[in-house]
């Protein structure tokens, strides 16, 4: 008999999706077995529904204490993958927060900011272990970083999100520019950035922002794109089932709390700069995200700019060695790679979206940017995820 297996998922979260893809490509590569998906996340607090039908092991993104005691009077295998502080005797697998700080303040220092700033929470661990990573990096560069943080309440309201911002105005405001601020999720960091806008700030000219989780429906609903650190839950599911595997066999965990590495920074246009002061090549830079997929030129550039084509050259050059022509194809081909990754758009969709006539041009400036055509470029990351 195939093994009756629980996974206590909310799918409309993002992440919970991608855990449970990891575990059943570990169901499928190992044994088979049938789920059951608690998507209303029921097992959490009812006990007597969980009761109800005989298991041989669960899963869990949404631990509770009442979970966890249920588990121990049944004997059943339980692993836990709620960030959140273990529970003794439960296996848990989780990010490694502090190396998502580390990543996020790596790239940030990278991009040449020295003015930087985290905003987290104050009451959550995974947040104060992000904080941490963060201002591990920043100190390990020399440098030192502001910190805003707040209660996370628990429950999110209109009114608790607007006084976040008030917050967010007033200390965003004192900083000196540019300047760059990490948030500890995505969340966060669109509050930051609608803090901007209501300081009149240019992001990421003025200030760039940075989240984590890497969720697609906010980062690319936020305008503009929000950078951020994407975890790898594929690799929390496929962990979670490898360790469920071993419970149910009567084998001993190689470890009660494992960290799972970050991914990487997937960089959008909230952080897609150099810190630069000059004022002619950050306005340049701004009309260039903000259009380059529209097809533009270099001449719609100069005359938004109001400088000439010498002055422009010399002055990209200077700050980021190379032309304005070559940065408006850098702004283009990042985002034919994100479109890739993320999407099965033919080439043709992908070409209307990013500014090019001829679909046969896109693919020849994408290779001699890249080094790899389209189409090897898009199995090769799609692979990948």
């Amino acid at each position: 008999m195939k093994p009756h297996i629980l996974l206590v998922f909310i799918t409309r979260f993002e992440e919970c999706q991608a855990m449970l893809k990891g575990i059943v490509h570990y169901e499928r590569l190992h044994h088979p077995w049938t789920f059951f998906l608690d998507d209303e996340a029921r097992a959490e607090s009812d006990p007597t529904w969980l009761r109800s039908q005989k298991w041989h092991g669960a899963i869990s993104r949404h631990t509770t204490a009442s979970l966890v005691r249920t588990c121990a009077e049944l004997k059943l295998p339980l692993v836990d993958l709620n960030d959140t502080a273990p529970f003794p005797g439960t296996p848990k697998i989780r990010p490694d927060n502090i190396a998502i700080g580390h990543l996020g303040a790596e790239h940030l220092l990278e991009r040449g900011f020295r003015t930087l700033g985290f905003y987290g929470f104050a009451n959550e661990g995974w947040a104060r272990e992000r904080r941490e990573g963060f201002l591990e990096a920043v100190t390990l560069a020399g440098q030192s970083a502001r910190l805003l943080e707040v209660e996370y309440p628990g429950d999110l309201t209109p009114a608790w999100e607007k006084e976040q911002i008030s917050m967010l105005v007033a200390w965003l405001g004192q900083m000196p520019r540019p300047a760059a601020v990490m948030a500890c999720n995505d969340m966060q960091a669109l509050h930051v950035l609608t803090a901007a806008q209501n300081l009149g700030l240019h992001v990421p000219e003025e200030l760039a922002v940075i989240g984590a989780n890497n969720d697609l429906n906010r980062c690319d609903l936020s305008r503009p794109g929000l950078s951020s650190v994407a975890v790898n839950a594929f690799q929390s599911g496929y962990q979670a089932a490898e360790c469920l595997d071993a419970l149910m066999s009567k084998r001993k965990p190689e470890s009660f709390d494992r960290r799972i590495d970050p991914l990487s920074v997937v960089m959008r246009q909230s952080t897609d700069i150099l810190a630069i002061n000059d004022k002619v090549v950050a306005s340049a830079l701004n009309f260039i995200r903000e259009h380059a997929c529209r097809g533009i030129t270099v001449d719609q550039v100069l005359r938004q700019v109001f400088a000439s084509r010498s002055v422009l050259e010399k002055k990209f050059r200077a700050h980021l060695g190379r032309s304005p022509q070559a940065e408006i194809r850098r702004v283009q081909v990042a985002k034919i790679s994100q479109l890739l990754y993320e999407t099965d758009f033919p080439l043709k969709k992908i070409a209307e979206l990013t500014g090019f006539e001829h679909v046969e041009y896109l693919c020849v400036v994408f290779k001699r940017l890249t080094g790899e055509a389209p189409g090897a470029y898009r199995k090769r990351v799609q692979s990948a995820a």
